[in-house]
Formats: structure tokens, C-alpha cells, sequence
């Protein structure tokens, strides 16, 4: 018997990240009244759209077979490139500034993961630091901007489109767009090919270290452009911004069911994930649980999303 062509494109069986976020919130709607209230769920969303372009660009690095641990220094940097311009030059120029640095941060990741072959994790983990550094060294460690931004980027921060944020609107066109791109393009295949067997997609004529350097300037990018919505949701340029931001970013993209080896994803299960992400931490804030348990809960549920993906790479 054929299976339903609807039954073919929402297989339950592979919406395990999607029941886990259902359940999450069913759990805390029953121990607290205030989870399913407007100014909550509003809270949610808005928290969610920063990481989510984040997590975007960071699958993108792993269906490639790499991983990110520069993206929260990254989205600092940012934010504070961004404000310095609007201040001096305008609202435009600061977009594109922040953007810009975003992707010349993935740029220089990319070129040495592909060009020099040095591992994802310590060239990753050198560039964390490195961009840290240069946000206290630019900013002297003092916030960027305040009152001095435009008035039409301190509106995008809190501003909405037909009652939703204009911060939620855009990973969710992301999303869409690049969705598309991942799933009916031949570079959405060279990715997946890449990630899922490198030698295998040098030998079919993948450019494989351009494919490489790309998914890292994707996530530069997006970083970047996380950082300027960062910065407009925080009215400036914060050099402490960022913080544990690559860590969720990770966990959120393999709670979606992406794999650390590579070749495996789609862009809305990360956002799944990082919905999971976000609701948890919110959940534990609405029960009153200690911040250092909730630290605790959210390392564990990292631990537990990198065991998960280990058992799925064995079966």
C-alpha cells in the first residue's frame, strides 16, 4: 500500500525535537498559570529570535561537518561595530557594518579551517577569544551607543509588524529563504554532501574547501546580524553580549536532530531546538529555580543532546 503523499512530508517519527518542546510546555503550563500568558509567550519569541538567526548560520557549519565556538564573541563585536558607525555615520551604514564584520569573522574561520586544514575546535576556540579581546580593546569594555543611536534602530527593537516584533520577523523569513536554498539548490547539496562524506564529495567534483569556508561565512554572517538585532533589542552595543551564546546555539542545533558528524539537519528542527532552549530556561525562571541550578540543568541538557546525537550516529 502506498503511503499518503502528507503522511511522506510529516513522518511523527521524526518529530522528536517538536514533541519534546510540546510536552516541555504542556509540563510548565500545568506548574505555573503565568507560561501561557501573552507578556510571557511575547517574552519567548522575542528571546528566541536572536538565537535563532544564530542557530541558522550555526547549522549551516555543522551539516558541513565543523562547528562554531566564535559566533557569541562574534555577536558582540558586532553590536558594538554597528553602534560606533550608526552613531558616526548613520543607520544604514551600521547595518551593513555590523553584518560586514559578522562575515569577515567567518571568512577568517573558514580560510583557515579549509585552507590550512587546522581543526574546527581550536581554531573555533582561538577566535572566541581573539574577538573577544578586540570588543574590550575597541569599546574599553563600556557600552556603545545609548541615546545617540538613531531613533529608527532603538524603534526596531521593540517595534512590531501586525502584533508581532519586527525581531521575530526575521528568522522567520530566514528561515524560509534559506530553507529553500539548503533543501533545492545544488550548493544545498554540496553541503550535505560535504558533511555527510567528505572524500566521497571531492571525488564527485564538490569543491569541497570553498563549500567548507562558505558554511563558516554563512555563520559569521548571521552572528553578525544577530548582533545588530542584539544590539537594537539592548538600545546599544554591549561588549559583554554573547556570553554561553555558542554553547546554546550548538545544543539547540543538535536537540533538532543535526548531527555533530555532519551531513544531517534542516534549518526549522534548529529552530526547534532552540525553542527547547529557550522555554527551559524560561520555565526554570518562572518556578523560581535558582540561577545556579538553572545552569546546571541547561549543562546537562547539552550533555544530553551531544549523547543523543551520539546514539543516533551509531544506529
Amino acid at each position: 500500500m502506498t503511503m499518503p503523499p502528507w503522511r511522506k512530508r510529516f513522518n511523527l517519527a521524526g518529530q522528536g525535537p517538536l514533541i519534546a518542546l510540546l510536552v516541555l510546555c504542556l509540563i510548565t503550563a500545568l506548574l505555573t498559570n503565568r507560561f501561557l500568558s501573552p507578556l510571557n509567550l511575547t517574552n519567548i519569541l522575542v528571546q528566541s529570535s536572536i538565537m535563532a538567526v544564530i542557530a541558522i548560520g550555526m547549522t549551516f557549519v555543522i551539516i558541513g561537518g565543523g562547528f562554531d565556538l566564535s559566533v557569541g564573541s562574534t555577536v558582540a563585536l558586532a553590536g558594538c561595530i554597528a553602534a560606533m558607525a550608526m552613531v558616526q555615520f548613520g543607520l544604514i551604514a551600521g547595518v551593513i557594518a555590523g553584518i560586514a564584520t559578522g562575515i569577515a569573522v567567518g571568512l577568517a574561520n573558514g580560510a583557515i579551517i579549509a585552507e590550512l586544514g587546522i581543526n574546527p575546535f581550536i581554531t573555533t576556540l582561538g577566535m572566541m577569544v581573539l574577538v573577544r579581546g578586540l570588543v574590550y580593546l575597541i569599546t574599553g569594555g563600556a557600552p556603545v551607543g545609548d541615546d545617540r543611536l538613531p531613533a529608527a534602530f532603538l524603534a526596531f527593537g521593540s517595534a512590531r509588524l501586525f502584533g508581532i516584533h519586527y525581531l521575530v520577523w526575521v528568522p522567520a523569513v530566514l528561515v524560509l529563504v534559506l530553507s529553500w536554498v539548503m533543501a533545492a539548490t545544488p550548493y544545498g547539496r554540496r553541503i550535505y554532501a560535504t558533511g555527510g562524506n567528505r572524500e566521497a564529495a571531492y571525488l564527485s567534483g564538490v569543491p569541497v574547501g570553498r563549500i567548507i569556508a562558505s558554511t563558516y561565512v554563512w555563520c559569521g554572517g548571521l552572528a553578525g546580524l544577530a548582533g545588530v538585532m542584539l544590539a537594537a533589542r539592548l538600545q546599544s552595543g554591549q561588549p559583554t553580549a554573547g556570553e554561553f551564546y555558542e554553547l546554546t546555539a550548538i545544543a539547540a542545533v543538535v536537540l533538532g536532530g543535526a548531527s555533530l558528524q555532519g551531513g544531517e539537519g534542516t534549518l526549522y528542527k534548529s529552530i526547534i531546538g532552540v525553542f527547547i532552549m529557550v522555554v527551559l530556561g524560561n520555565s526554570l525562571n518562572l518556578l523560581n529555580v535558582d540561577s545556579y541550578w538553572q545552569r546546571v540543568a541547561i549543562g546537562a541538557v547539552i550533555i544530553a543532546a551531544a549523547a543523543a546525537d551520539r546514539l543516533r550516529s551509531r544506529h
